[in-house]
Parts: structure tokens; sequence; C-alpha cells
């Protein structure tokens, strides 16, 4: 599927992964919108996360919906809470519409060039493969780094 989008002139590949993103933020909100009994189980299990996307759109509002297409891990939760929480839709689609273009563009440049460099490095080239260990190595950096910032400190023990 990616190296058909990859394949496809930029405006047609931009166009596809937009209405994807625009189909799938909707869906995901309509169903937090209808399903306050299946959302009490699903925070349950998804304790953490919900609790986060609940925090982000109290704090920041559609802001929240928007900035949620950079993220990963978050970002359906964003968009149920959105729903579960009736966010207006006055609000709700403008961000939906900012954060799928965002999106849609910086996938249709980035991503799809990661996707003919992992090809390339599949069919052999150095160069293609060289750009896929950088991307790899730079999200295993990432995610390290967030997780050390996001683990607790030990606290010091006064002395008495």
């Amino acid at each position: 599927m990616l190296d058909t989008l990859a394949a496809l002139p930029f405006w047609q590949a931009f166009l596809a992964l937009l209405a994807s993103a625009m189909v799938r933020s909707n869906g995901t909100y309509w169903v937090g919108r209808g399903a306050m009994a299946g959302w009490r189980r699903y925070r349950g299990t998804h304790g953490d996360l919900t609790a986060r996307a609940e925090a982000l759109l109290r704090r920041f509002g559609p802001f929240a919906v928007t900035l949620s297409y950079l993220t990963v891990g978050v970002q359906t939760a964003i968009h149920l809470t959105a729903g579960v929480m009736r966010m207006p839709l006055r609000w709700y689609l403008p961000a939906a519409v900012v954060g799928s273009t965002l999106w849609a563009v910086l996938y249709a440049t980035v991503g799809l060039a990661v996707v003919q460099a992992w090809l390339a490095a599949e069919a052999g080239s150095w160069w293609g493969a060289a750009v896929v260990v950088l991307v790899v190595a730079g999200a295993v950096a990432w995610v390290v780094s967030r997780r050390r910032r996001a683990r607790p400190r030990a606290q010091p023990v006064p002395v008495e």
C-alpha cells in the first residue's frame, strides 16, 4: 500500500492521505460521541492514556486535536475523548482539518521519502539502507529520551 502511495504524484498522495486522516479521526470522534458505556470500559482498561487525553483537551481544547496528528500513541485517545466530552463541532472540525492537512503534508513528503528509502534498501541500495538506519536510530533515541524524562526521580529522604 505505501509503495503505491509513494509512486503517486504528490497531490494525489496528499489527497489520499488527507481523506484517510479525516475519515479516521472523524469516525473516532463520532464513536466517542455515541458510546458512553463503552467509554467507561475503555477508560477502565486504558486509564493512563485516557487521563492524559482528557488533561490535554481540557488544557489546550481544539489545539490538542490539531497537535494530536503529530503524535503517536495518544492521537486516537484524543479524538475519542473529544467525542466523549462532546467538543462542539465548530471547534473540532476546523482543528481536525488543520491537523489532517499537516499530517498529510508531512507524510506525503517525509513519510513517503522514508518508504522509498526503505524500498531502495530492500533492493540493495546502500544509500537507502543508510537513510533507513538513521530514521530508525532517530526514532529510538527520541523514544528513549521521552521515557527517561517521564521516569519519576527519586526524592531525597530528609535527615532528622
